[in-house]
Parts: C-alpha cells; sequence; structure tokens
C-alpha cells in the first residue's frame, strides 16, 4: 500500500483551497484543480481569490515553499480530495455532473491503490456512484478487493466548518470518514490525522453522506422555528428577538435567530438530498425548506408596503452574502430580495451595500434600478433602510444615519 506524499485537491473554493493549504502546511505535496484560470493564477502568486481569515497567509506560505501550486490539469498523485459544488436541479435533485466531471480527469491518471475522497456535501449513494463511475471509466481497476485487479480506495469525508472559521474548524472539528471498504476508511483517517485534532469517526459511506445533510437540515428546521415564530410575533406586535432571548433562559431550549431567509453552500441545499431520497417520508425536513425560502417574500411584502404612496422610493440594502462577514454570496436569500424587490419596483432605486465584495454579482449587475454604493451614500439617499446581513460594519453604525428613514431590521441588530 503506497504512502501518501503527493495529494491533488479537485476544486480550489471555499472549502478545497482551505483544505490543500493545511495538508501543505502539514509537509505533503499538494497540487490543487480548479477550472478557472484566473484562480489558479491567484493561487500560484501567493493569493486567495476570496476572502477568509488567515487562509491568505498560509497559501502564501505554502506557494512560497514550494509546497503547493495549482494548475488547471489533473496530475498524478497518491490520493485525491474531490471538493466541487453540488447544486441541485430544478426538481431539486443533486446535480452530480461536477463530480462527474472531476473523476473523469481523475481516471486517466489512476494506475492503483489510490485515494479518491469525495469532500463535496452529497446525497446518500453519490459517493458509491463516484466509485463505480471511476471503474467504468477504468475498467482495469476495481473496487472489489475480491476481483484480482489492481484497486482503488473511495470514501466521503464531508466538511464541517464554518465560513469565517475555516482554518481553525479544519483542524479541530471531528471528522466523520465512511468509506466504501474498511481500508478505505482507515486510509482516509491515516490523510486527515496529518492535520486534524478532532476525533475521528469511521462509518459506512451512506451514513457519513446522511450525517451532514442531517446536521444542515436540524439547522434548518430550528431556523425555520424561528422565521415561523419572527412573522407570527410582528402580527402580534411582539419583539421577536426578546422573545426567543428569554425562551432560550429555559436550559433546554436553544432557538436559533430569525432572518431574511436561509443561504449558503449548505443549509439552504442539503436537506432538499434528504427530500429528494425519501420525499414521501421527510415531511418535517420539506416543510422547514418551504418556510425558510418563503421568508424572503414576506421581507419584500414590508418592503412594498412602506414603500405604497412613494412614487420613486430609494431603498438602502444592506448586506449581500449569506451570512455575517464574509464575501459568500452562494445560494443568499439577500440577493434574491434585492434581484426581487428591482422585478417587483422597477421605479425604486436600490442601493446596495456589501462591504465585502467589489462588484455586484452577475445577476443584479445588469438592473438599471440596482448599484452598488458606498454605505454613508446609500444611507443619506435612502427613504427606506433594509437590513439583510448583520456584518460588523452595520452593528457599527452611527444610528443617527438612521434618523428620518423607515427601517426594515431583519436580523435584529438595531433594537
Amino acid at each position: 500500500m503506497k504512502e501518501i506524499k503527493d495529494v491533488a485537491v479537485i476544486g480550489l473554493g471555499y472549502i478545497g483551497l482551505p483544505t490543500a493549504a493545511v495538508l501543505a502546511a502539514n509537509g505533503l505535496n499538494v497540487i490543487g484543480v480548479d477550472v478557472k484560470e484566473t484562480n489558479v493564477e491567484a493561487i500560484n502568486r501567493g493569493e486567495v481569490p476570496f476572502v477568509e481569515p488567515d487562509l491568505g497567509a498560509q497559501v502564501a506560505a505554502a506557494v512560497n515553499q514550494g509546497m503547493l501550486k495549482a494548475t488547471t490539469e489533473t496530475p498524478t498523485a497518491d490520493a485525491y480530495i474531490v471538493a466541487v459544488p453540488t447544486p441541485f436541479n430544478e426538481d431539486k435533485t443533486a446535480d452530480l455532473s461536477y463530480i462527474e466531471a472531476a473523476a473523469r480527469g481523475i481516471a486517466a491518471q489512476l494506475i492503483g491503490d489510490e485515494l479518491i475522497i469525495l469532500e463535496s456535501t452529497s446525497p446518500p449513494g453519490a459517493t458509491r456512484h463516484l466509485g463505480e463511475y471511476l471503474t467504468e471509466l477504468r475498467p482495469d481497476l476495481s473496487l472489489d478487493p475480491e476481483s484480482g485487479l489492481p484497486l482503488i480506495h473511495v470514501a466521503h469525508c464531508p466538511e464541517r466548518v464554518l465560513p469565517g472559521r475555516v482554518m481553525i474548524e479544519l483542524v479541530t472539528n471531528d471528522r466523520i470518514i465512511g468509506g466504501l471498504t474498511p481500508v478505505a476508511s482507515g486510509r482516509a483517517r491515516d490523510l486527515y490525522s496529518v492535520f486534524c485534532k478532532g476525533g475521528m469517526h469511521l462509518t459506512d459511506a451512506t451514513t457519513a453522506e446522511m450525517a451532514k445533510l442531517v446536521e444542515n437540515s436540524y439547522r434548518d428546521v430550528n431556523i425555520a422555528f424561528a422565521n415561523e415564530l419572527s412573522v407570527i410575533s410582528d402580527k402580534l406586535d411582539i419583539d421577536v428577538w426578546e422573545l426567543i432571548e428569554l425562551a432560550n433562559h429555559h436550559p433546554r431550549v436553544n432557538i436559533l435567530q430569525p432572518g431574511p431567509g436561509v443561504g449558503g453552500h449548505c443549509i439552504a441545499v442539503d436537506p432538499w438530498f434528504i427530500v429528494a431520497s425519501a420525499p414521501e417520508d421527510a415531511k418535517l425536513i420539506r416543510q422547514a425548506r418551504e418556510t425558510n425560502d418563503a421568508k424572503p417574500l414576506w421581507v419584500l411584502d414590508r418592503v412594498e408596503q412602506l414603500s405604497a404612496g412613494k412614487p420613486s422610493p430609494k431603498i438602502a440594502a444592506l448586506g449581500l452574502a449569506f451570512k455575517a462577514n464574509i464575501d459568500d454570496l452562494r445560494e443568499s436569500p439577500a440577493v434574491s430580495i434585492v434581484a426581487d424587490l428591482s422585478t417587483r419596483m422597477p421605479e425604486a432605486a436600490i442601493a446596495v451595500v456589501e462591504p465585502h465584495v467589489v462588484e455586484l454579482p452577475r445577476s443584479l449587475a445588469d438592473r438599471s434600478n440596482v448599484d452598488l454604493v458606498a454605505t454613508e451614500k446609500a444611507l443619506a439617499d435612502a427613504d427606506i433602510v433594509l437590513l439583510l446581513v448583520d456584518h460588523d460594519k452595520f452593528k457599527a453604525l452611527d444610528r443617527t444615519l438612521l434618523e428620518g428613514k423607515q427601517v426594515v431590521d431583519t436580523r435584529g441588530i438595531w433594537r
């Protein structure tokens, strides 16, 4: 069984690049693979193409030491970590095309005895699909120890980190490792042991896949409860944040915070993979998703109500990221709210403030009534201030800037 010295990380996004940097910092030779040439060029200069605390220093050090480089072509390696997107299709089933594309690049490089780890959050059965797809592409290799053919070892090890704390939690969090075989599980554990100080929990691949989905679905259900409370509390003229704070004084109650919806690459996506796997049985999980997906509509209605009677309302929309203090816009309810406001209220001028990006995302950039504006100017001109993301910069605002404005605070930071 070959010693793992060279690791290829396929996908250099919010999970792949930190993983590559941590592996390189712990003595492994790492080659990162990404389809985006500009990302590859930036990483090879020691730069990070997105915001994540402490990542820049680790990438720069690994590149300068010759332990990390990036390319658009899949190399030969002892181990491959697949960290590509797994979005959902229109029918909410998982789109595995990115995983299959990564597999095609890997398959051509295999000679046998390699470890292939799927880190991408995936529906039950995706790791098995990856393994079988690889052996379809390479029938001279096998997953079966009894086949007599050279083996490849395939496992699932889902990421479980929080954007903004990735470089800490990659090292300190426990890992769930599920192999298609016990040997695959053991080899994956040995690789992650290079940097992981948390516990290693070995299981089968399908259980590992489901564990990650369950973690995020649990949070989604809790947030849906909070979002439903916020709608009810508004009708009863109750401060929902005070209500939740009081309820959470009970030793066995821990209600999360409401907001304008749920975004990101995990919580807004993963529950649908469970629903798709058991559509007749996942009733509560489906309802939570529908509740959270409906919250942006409630926010839109509030803004429209406040705009009534204003022929050309000026709206300051504060925040586009899916959570505070990052630049990640994936599945962000704030982005969809601004886009829908632009469509529903074409007469409105919408000044977007997002301190962590330098340009609007494509879905907003071509809208004539939406502009990216500095905070002070947006507030000075606004009739209505719509707080969508609780960035620290917004928490620290001089409240006198809000005087005379109609405010929709979806995060409860200006209570």
